[in-house]
Protein backbone atom coordinates (compact mmCIF):
# COMPACT_ATOMS: atom_id res chain seq x y z
CA UNK A 1 0.00 0.00 0.00
CA UNK A 2 1.06 3.19 -1.06
CA UNK A 3 2.30 6.07 2.05
CA UNK A 4 -0.57 7.94 3.37
CA UNK A 5 -0.57 11.18 2.23
CA UNK A 6 -0.47 13.92 4.76
CA UNK A 7 -1.14 17.62 4.63
CA UNK A 8 -0.47 19.76 7.60
CA UNK A 9 -2.53 22.84 7.98
CA UNK A 10 -0.57 24.88 10.86
CA UNK A 11 -0.19 28.94 10.92
CA UNK A 12 3.32 28.97 13.03
CA UNK A 13 6.06 27.36 10.76
CA UNK A 14 8.11 26.38 13.30
CA UNK A 15 5.35 23.97 14.48
CA UNK A 16 4.58 23.08 11.21
CA UNK A 17 8.31 21.95 10.76
CA UNK A 18 8.32 19.75 14.16
CA UNK A 19 5.46 17.90 12.66
CA UNK A 20 6.56 17.77 9.75
CA UNK A 21 10.05 15.97 11.36
CA UNK A 22 7.73 13.60 13.48
CA UNK A 23 6.16 12.34 10.62
CA UNK A 24 9.45 11.11 8.81
CA UNK A 25 10.10 8.97 12.01
CA UNK A 26 7.18 6.94 11.16
CA UNK A 27 6.63 4.80 8.69
CA UNK A 28 4.19 4.75 6.30
CA UNK A 29 3.31 8.57 6.19
CA UNK A 30 4.77 11.43 3.54
CA UNK A 31 3.96 14.82 3.91
CA UNK A 32 2.74 16.07 0.29
CA UNK A 33 2.33 19.66 1.64
CA UNK A 34 2.65 22.52 4.59
CA UNK A 35 -0.22 25.56 4.37
CA UNK A 36 -0.01 28.58 6.76
CA UNK A 37 -3.41 30.49 5.95
CA UNK A 38 -6.57 29.01 5.16
CA UNK A 39 -6.68 30.24 1.62
CA UNK A 40 -3.58 28.01 1.28
CA UNK A 41 -5.72 25.26 2.63
CA UNK A 42 -8.35 25.16 0.49
CA UNK A 43 -5.64 25.29 -2.57
CA UNK A 44 -3.67 22.29 -1.28
CA UNK A 45 -6.72 20.23 -0.50
CA UNK A 46 -8.58 20.64 -4.30
CA UNK A 47 -5.41 20.12 -5.64
CA UNK A 48 -4.11 17.15 -3.80
CA UNK A 49 -6.95 15.90 -1.83
CA UNK A 50 -4.94 14.27 0.53
CA UNK A 51 -5.28 11.02 2.78
CA UNK A 52 -5.07 12.71 5.90
CA UNK A 53 -5.02 16.95 7.04
CA UNK A 54 -3.47 18.03 10.10
CA UNK A 55 -5.34 20.91 11.01
CA UNK A 56 -4.88 23.59 13.49
CA UNK A 57 -8.26 25.63 14.53
CA UNK A 58 -6.63 29.56 14.52
CA UNK A 59 -5.28 30.46 11.04
CA UNK A 60 -4.44 33.97 9.89
CA UNK A 61 -7.93 34.37 7.69
CA UNK A 62 -9.67 31.18 9.09
CA UNK A 63 -10.97 28.65 11.71
CA UNK A 64 -10.29 25.14 11.21
CA UNK A 65 -13.72 24.35 11.96
CA UNK A 66 -14.87 26.07 8.56
CA UNK A 67 -11.68 24.58 7.08
CA UNK A 68 -13.16 21.30 8.47
CA UNK A 69 -16.19 21.81 6.55
CA UNK A 70 -14.35 23.01 3.26
CA UNK A 71 -12.72 19.79 3.29
CA UNK A 72 -15.93 17.82 3.69
CA UNK A 73 -17.58 19.53 0.82
CA UNK A 74 -14.57 19.33 -1.63
CA UNK A 75 -12.48 16.34 -0.92
CA UNK A 76 -15.23 13.94 1.12
CA UNK A 77 -12.45 10.84 0.86
CA UNK A 78 -9.82 13.23 3.24
CA UNK A 79 -10.01 12.70 6.92
CA UNK A 80 -8.87 14.80 9.54
CA UNK A 81 -7.01 15.01 12.89
CA UNK A 82 -6.85 17.94 14.70
CA UNK A 83 -4.02 19.36 16.60
CA UNK A 84 -4.79 22.69 18.49
CA UNK A 85 -4.34 24.54 21.79
CA UNK A 86 -8.28 24.99 21.18
CA UNK A 87 -10.53 23.24 24.15
CA UNK A 88 -13.72 25.47 24.12
CA UNK A 89 -16.81 22.96 24.21
CA UNK A 90 -18.08 24.63 20.99
CA UNK A 91 -15.15 23.68 18.86
CA UNK A 92 -14.69 20.26 20.33
CA UNK A 93 -18.09 19.48 19.67
CA UNK A 94 -18.36 20.67 16.10
CA UNK A 95 -14.83 18.46 15.39
CA UNK A 96 -16.92 15.42 17.60
CA UNK A 97 -19.78 15.41 15.18
CA UNK A 98 -18.47 16.18 12.08
CA UNK A 99 -16.19 12.82 12.67
CA UNK A 100 -12.87 14.00 12.98
CA UNK A 101 -10.30 11.25 13.48
CA UNK A 102 -8.58 12.58 16.13
CA UNK A 103 -8.29 15.56 18.79
CA UNK A 104 -4.67 16.02 19.83
CA UNK A 105 -3.92 19.08 22.18
CA UNK A 106 -0.77 21.35 22.27
CA UNK A 107 1.83 20.92 23.45
CA UNK A 108 1.68 17.77 22.31
CA UNK A 109 4.24 14.75 22.50
CA UNK A 110 6.44 12.56 19.34
CA UNK A 111 4.64 10.01 21.78
CA UNK A 112 1.05 11.53 21.48
CA UNK A 113 1.58 11.83 18.42
CA UNK A 114 3.02 8.29 17.10
CA UNK A 115 -0.15 6.87 18.73
CA UNK A 116 -2.67 9.08 17.26
CA UNK A 117 -0.82 8.60 13.15
CA UNK A 118 -0.81 4.77 13.89
CA UNK A 119 -3.84 4.18 15.05
CA UNK A 120 -5.23 6.18 12.26
CA UNK A 121 -3.13 4.09 10.08
CA UNK A 122 -4.19 1.21 11.28
CA UNK A 123 -7.97 2.05 10.69
CA UNK A 124 -7.14 3.53 7.15
CA UNK A 125 -5.67 0.01 5.86
CA UNK A 126 -8.79 -1.82 7.25
CA UNK A 127 -11.06 0.26 5.13
CA UNK A 128 -9.24 0.50 2.22
CA UNK A 129 -9.23 -3.21 0.79
CA UNK A 130 -11.83 -5.43 -0.40
CA UNK A 131 -13.89 -7.99 2.05
CA UNK A 132 -16.32 -8.13 4.83
CA UNK A 133 -15.63 -7.00 8.20
CA UNK A 134 -16.14 -9.12 11.31
CA UNK A 135 -17.73 -7.81 14.45
CA UNK A 136 -14.35 -7.24 15.94
CA UNK A 137 -12.95 -5.65 13.15
CA UNK A 138 -15.95 -2.84 13.49
CA UNK A 139 -15.51 -1.97 17.14
CA UNK A 140 -11.89 -1.57 16.00
CA UNK A 141 -12.78 1.73 14.12
CA UNK A 142 -14.21 3.46 17.50
CA UNK A 143 -12.16 2.30 19.51
CA UNK A 144 -8.38 2.97 19.85
CA UNK A 145 -6.96 0.02 21.99
CA UNK A 146 -7.53 -3.81 21.11
CA UNK A 147 -5.88 -3.95 17.40
CA UNK A 148 -7.14 -6.78 16.11
CA UNK A 149 -4.69 -9.64 14.91
CA UNK A 150 -3.12 -9.69 11.67
CA UNK A 151 -5.43 -12.84 10.45
CA UNK A 152 -8.38 -11.02 11.29
CA UNK A 153 -7.91 -8.02 9.41
CA UNK A 154 -11.11 -7.76 6.83
CA UNK A 155 -12.14 -4.97 5.16
CA UNK A 156 -15.36 -3.27 3.73
CA UNK A 157 -16.10 -3.69 0.16
CA UNK A 158 -14.72 -0.59 -1.93
CA UNK A 159 -17.98 1.91 -2.04
CA UNK A 160 -19.50 3.09 -5.20
CA UNK A 161 -16.97 0.85 -7.56
CA UNK A 162 -19.18 -0.08 -10.86
CA UNK A 163 -17.62 -2.62 -12.79
CA UNK A 164 -18.81 -1.08 -16.34
CA UNK A 165 -17.23 2.70 -14.93
CA UNK A 166 -14.51 0.68 -14.15
CA UNK A 167 -13.48 -0.33 -17.34
CA UNK A 168 -14.63 2.78 -18.90
CA UNK A 169 -11.77 4.33 -16.54
CA UNK A 170 -9.13 1.70 -17.34
CA UNK A 171 -9.76 1.75 -21.56
CA UNK A 172 -9.63 5.62 -21.45
CA UNK A 173 -6.39 6.00 -19.11
CA UNK A 174 -4.81 3.45 -21.66
CA UNK A 175 -5.22 6.42 -24.93
CA UNK A 176 -4.08 8.56 -22.80
CA UNK A 177 -0.02 9.60 -22.51
CA UNK A 178 1.55 11.23 -19.67
CA UNK A 179 -1.03 10.20 -17.16
CA UNK A 180 -4.10 11.95 -16.48
CA UNK A 181 -5.87 13.96 -13.28
CA UNK A 182 -9.18 13.12 -11.93
CA UNK A 183 -10.73 16.75 -12.81
CA UNK A 184 -9.48 15.74 -16.63
CA UNK A 185 -10.72 12.04 -16.23
CA UNK A 186 -13.87 13.46 -14.69
CA UNK A 187 -14.48 15.52 -17.79
CA UNK A 188 -13.59 13.46 -20.47
CA UNK A 189 -15.95 10.45 -19.07
CA UNK A 190 -18.66 12.84 -17.87
CA UNK A 191 -18.42 12.25 -13.70
CA UNK A 192 -17.95 14.31 -11.21
CA UNK A 193 -14.13 14.66 -10.62
CA UNK A 194 -14.75 13.45 -6.69
CA UNK A 195 -15.86 10.23 -8.61
CA UNK A 196 -12.84 10.08 -10.74
CA UNK A 197 -10.44 9.90 -8.15
CA UNK A 198 -12.65 7.34 -6.34
CA UNK A 199 -12.33 5.23 -9.40
CA UNK A 200 -8.65 6.38 -9.60
CA UNK A 201 -7.59 5.52 -6.26
CA UNK A 202 -8.83 2.26 -6.25
CA UNK A 203 -7.07 1.35 -9.24
CA UNK A 204 -3.91 2.44 -7.38
CA UNK A 205 -5.17 0.08 -4.57
CA UNK A 206 -5.64 -2.76 -6.92
CA UNK A 207 -1.77 -2.02 -7.79
CA UNK A 208 -3.56 -1.76 -11.44
CA UNK A 209 -2.44 2.13 -11.95
CA UNK A 210 -0.33 4.07 -9.51
CA UNK A 211 0.31 8.00 -8.96
CA UNK A 212 2.91 10.70 -9.35
CA UNK A 213 2.89 14.17 -8.06
CA UNK A 214 3.73 16.41 -10.99
CA UNK A 215 4.78 19.90 -10.41
CA UNK A 216 4.01 22.37 -12.86
CA UNK A 217 5.43 26.40 -13.58
CA UNK A 218 3.83 28.03 -11.12
CA UNK A 219 4.85 25.42 -8.30
CA UNK A 220 1.71 23.46 -7.18
CA UNK A 221 1.83 19.87 -7.48
CA UNK A 222 -1.23 18.10 -9.26
CA UNK A 223 -1.51 14.35 -8.77
CA UNK A 224 -1.41 12.14 -12.18
CA UNK A 225 -2.13 8.21 -12.91
CA UNK A 226 -1.02 6.24 -14.68
CA UNK A 227 -2.20 3.13 -15.81
CA UNK A 228 0.11 -0.05 -15.76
Amino acid sequence: MRPIEILIIEDDKRIADIHHRFIDKIEGFTVVGAAHTGEEAKDWVQALSPDLVLLDVYLPDALGTEIMGFIHENSPETDIIFITAAAEVDIVKKAYRRGVADYILKPLTFDRFKESLLSYKAKHEKLAAAGVMKEDSIQFLWNKTNVPSAENLDSLPPKGIDPITKEKVVSHMKQIEGGITAETLGVDIGVSRSTARRYLEYLVSEKQAHTELIYGSVGRPERRYFIH
